[in-house]
């Protein structure tokens, strides 16, 4: 396309300069042949020999002066013969001169042909006799021509044909040279780009595209699939990170159950074996034992369920309710459970604290947290239950004196399965406080912990005042974490 183009450009520039040329041969005819019959108009005698006035109207050696009287006899000719053609010999056909005499034409310019096949431009002007005739060579001149030669096509390309030649082709080298740095500029940030996720592994989605340019078409191209890789590996990350999870979920349910079903196999082939004949005390024992191991695994299958309902975003039934009453029958069914050990109290507040909830599982949540207060809390501690107004909505705080949780474990007291040693390990199943998150962030709600080791916690559970938005489908652990 770049020859293409220079080549019309180049044709283009000849057919120009020619067409310029052919114009300044018209015009120089033209003006000299005015001029010799302005002259002789003016009575001057072109052709004696004191008169350079024709010598003056064809200085320029190339346009050919003819002077005829009415008939067409040549009078005198300017150069002479044999140096340029000769009109009156014929070698010019079909006489322009003779047209200036027809009515209403007193010039006329034509172009002619030669019998040596040269293209003339010829221009006939008609001579007003002047008023006082001297007796004069050109005395009866009553036509002046002017004869010019136009530039040949090939002579034209014969000047022009090297210079364009070499022009066309620098140009050519220079702009084939200059589109391909250009377009290797261009396409260098897509080859890093290339380079750069070729050398991406399928997992590693933590490598970033080069950009060259970020203002660029390319430049926000990767801009964009750098921001989409950074959501990809947020959601595999959290993928990976759930993945773990549900396989954490399953085998920690599966020792939690493996270990009171164990227990329930055993005391159940004792009793078959020799226990109900034998030994009636052992027996009882073995019952007593497998009510106790079966009310263990009944409370582990209805923890996992409520977690199940949970994440599956089981509809809520909410209401207008006061927090505090709710609080102070959670602490009530505490105080008794504790049976004098600990102390717990309900601090009322001034007036009602109202908000909009789902009673019977914030009755839960407070269950959950009390419970877990009064568990880890030594013989004569303290337990203290307050419900308060806050501008973000109305909070649930229960403080107890207990062993209190070290730094590094509190941010885990949520998981599920989770205990913090394992001098707890037969106190429960781990699972209460992720219901209880899982109920408070199904409200719209937060729970936090605070705690300093062997001092005593706080647990602060965060409700907004109005109905929260009904769930839009199952809730699942990555959906937790997003939160």
């Amino acid at each position: 396309m770049i020859g293409v183009i220079l080549l019309t450009l180049a044709g283009s520039f000849a057919w120009l300069w020619y067409e310029h040329l052919v114009d300044q041969v018209e015009k120089s005819t033209t003006t000299q042949a005015e001029e010799a019959a302005k002259a002789l108009e003016d009575g001057e005698d072109l052709l004696g020999k004191d008169s350079d006035e024709l010598t003056q109207a064809t200085a320029g050696g190339d346009v050919v002066i003819v002077i005829r009287n009415a008939q067409g006899k040549v009078l005198g000719q300017m150069p002479e013969p044999p140096n340029e053609p000769d009109f009156s010999a014929g070698e010019i056909r079909d006489p322009v001169w003779k047209e200036v005499f027809k009515p209403g034409q007193p010039d006329h310019g034509k172009v002619e042909r030669t019998s040596k096949g040269t293209d003339y431009y010829v221009y006939a002007r008609r001579v007003k006799p002047p008023d006082k005739l001297a007796a004069t060579r050109t005395s009866s001149a009553r036509v002046v021509e002017g004869g010019k030669p136009y530039p040949s096509v090939r002579s034209i390309l014969e000047e022009f044909a090297l210079v364009l030649a070499t022009v066309g082709l620098l140009g050519f080298v220079l702009l084939v040279g200059g589109a391909y740095l250009l377009t290797r500029a261009a396409l260098s940030p897509v080859e890093a780009v290339v380079r750069a996720a070729g050398e991406m592994s399928e997992g590693d989605l933590s490598r970033r595209l080069p950009v060259a340019n970020p203002k660029d078409e390319i430049g926000r191209l990767t801009t964009t699939i750098n921001a989409l890789l950074a959501r990809l590996e947020v959601a595999f990350t959290r993928l990976e990170e759930t993945l773990s999870r549900q396989r954490r979920f399953a085998a920690d349910a599966s020792h939690e159950l493996r270990t009171p079903l164990t227990s329930i196999s055993g005391h159940a082939r004792m009793l078959d074996e020799w226990a109900l004949d034998g030994d009636k005390e052992t027996a009882h024992r073995s019952v007593d034992t497998i009510r106790r191991e079966a009310g263990k695994m009944r409370g582990l299958v209805e923890s996992l369920l409520t977690l199940t309902r949970g994440d599956e975003g089981a509809p809520m039934k909410v209401g207008r309710y006061d927090l505090g009453a709710v609080a102070k029958e959670a602490t009530e069914t505490a105080r008794a459970a504790a049976d004098g050990k600990v102390s717990v109290e309900f601090v009322p507040g001034e007036h009602e604290v109202m908000a909009t909830f789902d009673r019977e599982r914030v009755l839960q949540v407070a269950y959950i947290l009390l419970d877990n207060a009064v568990k880890y809390t030594p013989d004569g501690g303290n337990v203290t239950v307050r419900v308060e107004d806050e501008d973000d909505g109305v909070v649930l705080a229960v403080f107890d004196t207990g062993v209190g949780i070290s730094e590094d474990q509190l941010p885990l007291v949520f998981e599920r399965f989770y205990r913090a040693d394992a001098a707890r390990a037969e106190e429960g199943a781990g699972l209460g406080l992720s219901i209880a998150r899982q109920i408070a962030e199904a409200h719209g709600g937060t729970i936090e912990a605070r705690s300093k080791l062997g001092a005593g916690s706080t647990f602060v559970l965060l409700l907004p005042r109005q109905k929260p938005e009904p769930p839009q489908g199952p809730r699942t652990q990555e959906t937790e974490d997003s939160e």
